[in-house]
């Protein structure tokens, strides 16, 4: 299963090109605006912290917006679909409450790491009694954030195919990543990946929509696992008969090669 969302990934990428490049082109457009406005705020003199800290919360948040109309986009994608821009603005309308959402959540939860951590490294250097409930306390948060890292991958696919209810979305995720553990390491390790290739291409492409595009066929694709336990409630979990369940999606995506998609005419 693995393997085949490696390749309709990139072919779907392929196939929406002019896309994928263009929502990448926004990407930096968001990034660059953040990082060419945080440091002139961080320079004027007597605005203090206050003004630099808004800055870097509305850049999580248009950050987090964009994300989310790019989500809903490559979601479609995943479905075999050709969206148009104009449809842009009608994601991003339509995804804005819970994109708004998850992007002051992780601005609040940055806030705590920042405070937590140092505070529970000074416990652990005291000594002691406090010297062990630092160290436990610093773990549990480590493991916390680390699972809330991972299982975030799932948030904007589930708010592009499933669910745009703020609690309903985080508790899906968690299960998501809960009942698909390796699944899910495997999906940020390519992320990783993806975002390494990038630096080679300046981000243009595959670039960070590519990223949404491998999260959201991955959740596409999952879901016939959740779709076949439904009406085999019987059936043994650990078995999943992938072969058969991706029977349409192989026959949508075809057996394409390198060379018939750089040289078309030659096959």
């Amino acid at each position: 299963m693995f393997v085949f969302l490696i390749k309709k990934t990139f072919f779907d990428m392929w196939d929406n090109m002019f896309r994928v490049i263009l929502m990448n082109l926004g990407f930096l457009a968001v990034l660059a605006i953040f990082f060419l406005l945080a440091p002139w705020v961080a320079g004027l003199a007597g605005v203090g912290n206050v003004l630099l800290v808004v800055t870097l919360v509305l850049g999580a948040v248009l950050l987090s917006v964009y994300s989310g109309a790019v989500s809903r986009m490559t979601s479609e994608i995943a479905d075999y679909k050709q969206p148009g821009f104009a449809e842009f603005y009608a994601y991003a309308k339509e995804s804005l409450p819970t994109s708004l959402l998850f992007g002051l959540l992780l601005v609040v939860y940055a806030f705590v790491l920042q405070v937590a951590f140092p505070f529970y490294w000074n416990q652990f250097k005291t000594g002691g009694m406090q010297q062990w409930l630092g160290l436990l306390a610093a773990s549990l948060l480590f493991w916390v954030t680390l699972a809330f890292a991972l299982s975030s991958q799932y948030y904007f696919p589930i708010q592009s195919r499933l669910d745009k209810r703020l609690p309903k979305m985080l508790r899906k995720m968690m299960l998501l990543f809960f009942d698909n553990t390796l699944f899910t390491v495997g999906l940020f390790l390519g992320a990783i990946l993806v975002t390494g290739i990038s630096l080679f291409t300046a981000f243009l492409l595959p670039g960070i929509s590519c990223v949404f595009l491998w999260w959201n066929v991955a959740l596409k694709l999952r879901l016939l696992k959740y779709d076949w336990i439904e009406q085999n409630p019987d059936a043994n979990r650990k078995k999943v008969p992938w072969d058969a369940l991706l029977i349409d999606d192989r026959e949508r995506v075809g057996k394409r090669t390198l060379k018939g998609m750089i040289f078309p005419w030659k096959e």
